[in-house]
């Protein structure tokens, strides 16, 4: 379950204090000027601050001015040209399509063009519902730019004001996957859950992670922290640390589930990382509560045990390959990685608590390269516009389902709007087939209890200020839910819908059954444009298995140049593992919306899985090798050591299609002076599985290109 749907969670969440602020900033409007004006002006302002409010994001400020304030501007164009052809209906229907595609377009600046895709076909939709003179339209026009530009400098204020509590709360999203992750590399331990499906589900939470980390780094990294913010930036930090080492605790699963199956070890282990996850979510919980974090948990009697089991282990005599000794090194490496998690836990809570300190990152690094960067160059919009591109052929789709729509609605045998049968298109199409699949199901289901819920309402409570109340929570509700659980935000925006019409229009009682219809008209519509032009997730795959591979090189490369220390600090290191881990992800996505496709549309998902996980491991080898070379550094054969990695990072080079490098020639590996140093049969084991891993890689990627070829 998602954190902020856990009552202990959800009040302090960010989802929920901004469908709070948008709920306050749109009513407060509407009411404020009802109150100077008339009901018909508030109306029209209260549509620019509700199309503005779906640009409200969490974002950082310089983002969040820039993405209200395209907008205010394009919703106010969009509104004005739809009211000032809706005399005419052969050039309003001309005028909706061109506004349908052109928006539906925008998505080709990514996830967050998408509110301002659908911003401009509501207010397209709205705007299109009675026809207006010219100069009604000027009126209507003016009117929606001044509620967006008024919400918009609301918005900003709140932001601004509260921007140190935003951060708290993205910073404690984060920790919370972390933790999530982290659980789920404790399920690994458990010889109840099948292995591979356990690995799985720990890559699709990596993509999630990944993401949360990536929105603490763009509030809390961008621009000087000011001195209140200092307890944010070393929070930031430890919970990258903490990653890193958490990213390092994989060790051969199959291996120890195999050796010591039914003992008391595997389910130590499990229980000893399951406390480290709820010891983060502690510091989560306070970081919330915007309370320094205290540990929760004590790991003494799991790490006693521990040291118990390691004791009564036999020597680690014999063949190096052998099961029981390759058995026995990766549990000293497992208990020696979860004492590092531990001491790690223990800085974050500290972190919590401390005052300024010198940054990780070195003073003149750029951190531009971990930062989102904003991109709306005029040239990618262009450069999509071909038959190939899939979001062109997704643009094409929308218009003519939202026209479909729109005319279809007038042969219904009642009074229709036509807006909501569009509306229902605009929410249920998206890019994927597979999105579209889900938020077709959420759509249905949650009008239909929305059309329930205020329909029991309506017939119950009479009192206008009850039922005005029950309108702000509804509003605050559907912004709440929009990106973690949209079902209820489609239960929240039909009550919110249906009680305005009951508070205008008191004698309106078959709104509830003629909103239901038009819903369901909208949804076969949608359905059915859905294999219209379809851009299947299989198209792609040649794309993003390429770019993986790509950014494994690159990070290998770059986790090189760190462990022979070519480089004098790890700014390339991060932002390599950064950028390949983001790949991951992206690839990761797509194969689980594949999955959600027409079985006949889905290729090569066994490999897909394979491969995934194993460049997943790739990364949990490296941030491993780095955690042993600092682990045993003292009394290191440098010459030596330097020889081994060279050699397996050419060998790993070439196994991912890198040009090889020159191969140093292999030190006598049974030298008594090298075996003497406690680190050199770890770093031998590790890197035998890192060549292991990265072969696998390579025959993945040859397997996926092989099953597609075939298809």
């Amino acid at each position: 379950m998602h954190y902020a749907l856990a009552p202990r969670t959800f009040l302090f969440s960010h989802y929920f204090a901004t469908g709070l602020r948008i709920a306050t900033g749109i009513i407060g409007l509407t009411f404020l000027t009802y109150f100077l004006a008339d009901l018909p002006t508030a109306v029209a302002v209260a549509m620019g601050a509700l199309c503005t409010s779906l640009m409200d994001m969490p974002s950082p400020l310089r983002h969040k001015f820039n993405e209200m304030l395209a907008g205010v501007l394009l919703c106010s164009a969009v509104a004005l040209l739809v009211s000032l052809s809706s005399q005419l209906e052969w050039l309003l229907l001309t005028v909706i399509v061109l506004v349908s595609f052109l928006a539906s377009m925008m998505v080709v600046y990514g996830r967050k063009a998408m509110p301002l895709q659908f911003a401009a076909l509501f207010v397209m939709m709205l705007s299109s519902e009675a026809p207006s003179t010219p100069l009604q339209a000027l009126r209507h026009g003016a009117l929606f730019f001044a509620g967006g530009a008024g919400y918009m400098a609301y918005a900003m204020v709140v932001v601004w004001r509260l921007r140190r509590r935003l951060k708290q709360q993205v910073l404690a999203e984060a920790l919370y996957e972390l933790a999530v992750y982290t659980s789920i590399k404790a399920g690994c331990y458990d010889i109840d859950n099948a292995l591979p499906a356990q690995m799985e589900k720990l890559v699709r939470e990596q993509s999630v992670l990944a993401e949360r980390q990536q929105a603490s780094r763009d509030l809390i990294l961008r621009g000087k922290p000011r001195e209140e913010e200092a307890i944010l930036v070393q929070v930031h930090y430890a919970m990258f640390d903490l990653y890193e080492v958490v990213l390092a605790t994989h060790t051969d699963y199959v291996l120890l589930r195999e050796q010591y199956a039914g003992g008391a070890i595997l389910p130590l282990l499990g229980d000893l990382i399951g406390k480290v996850a709820r010891d983060i979510e502690a510091v989560a919980y306070a970081m919330t509560r915007d309370q320094p974090s205290r540990p929760t948990s004590d790991y003494g009697a799991e790490l006693d045990a521990l040291e118990e089991v390691l004791r009564q282990l036999p020597a680690g005599e014999g063949d190096p390959d052998d099961d029981v000794v390759d058995a026995q090194a990766a549990l000293r490496a497992t208990i020696n990685k979860i004492r590092e998690v531990v001491a790690m836990i223990a800085r974050l809570h500290a972190a919590s608590r401390s005052r300024w300190a010198a940054l990780p990152l070195v003073p003149e690094s750029d951190l531009t390269p971990f930062l989102t960067q904003q991109r709306y160059s005029i040239g990618i919009l262009l450069a999509n516009l071909r038959w190939s591109s899939p979001i062109f052929r997704f643009a094409l789709r929308v218009a003519m389902a939202i026209s479909v729509g729109l005319v279809s609605s007038r042969w219904l045998p009642y009074s229709s709007h036509g807006y909501w049968t569009a509306l229902t298109i605009a929410v249920i199409l998206k890019p994927s087939f597979a999105m579209t699949s889900q938020r077709r199901a959420d759509r249905l289901i949650g009008t239909l209890i929305g059309c329930l819920l205020t329909a029991v309402i309506l017939h119950f409570v009479h009192a206008p200020a009850l039922l005005i109340g029950v309108l702000f929570i509804a509003t605050v509700l559907g912004p709440t839910f929009l990106s973690i659980k949209y079902r209820y935000t489609a239960v929240a925006a039909s009550v919110q819908a249906l009680l305005l019409i009951g508070l205008t229009v008191p004698q309106g009682g078959s709104g509830i059954s003629e909103r239901l219809l038009d819903t369901l008209l909208g949804t076969l519509i949608a359905t059915f444009f859905s294999y219209v032009l379809p851009s299947w997730e299989y198209q792609n795959l040649p794309r993003l298995v390429d770019a993986v591979l790509d950014a494994n090189r690159k990070y290998v490369d770059a986790a090189a140049d760190l462990l022979l220390r070519r480089t004098g600090d790890d700014v390339r290191y991060r932002i390599s593992r950064k950028r390949f881990m983001d790949s991951l992800a992206t690839l990761s996505a797509a194969l689980g919306r594949m999955l959600d496709e027409p079985s006949a549309k889905q290729r090569a998902p066994d490999e897909l899985n394979r491969f995934t996980v194993q460049n997943y491991l790739l990364v949990a080898h490296m941030a491993a090798l780095r955690l042993l070379l600092q682990r045993y550094a003292e009394d290191m054969p440098g010459a030596e050591v330097e020889a081994a990695l060279e050699r397996a990072f050419a060998e790993v080079g070439a196994s991912l299609g890198a040009t090889p490098a020159a191969v140093i020639a292999a030190p006598d590996g049974q030298s008594t002076w090298i075996a003497q140093w406690p680190g050199w049969a770890p770093l031998q084991r590790r890197l035998r599985l890192l060549q292991r891993d990265a072969a696998q890689v390579a025959n993945s990627s040859a397997a996926i290109g092989a099953v597609l070829r075939q298809k």
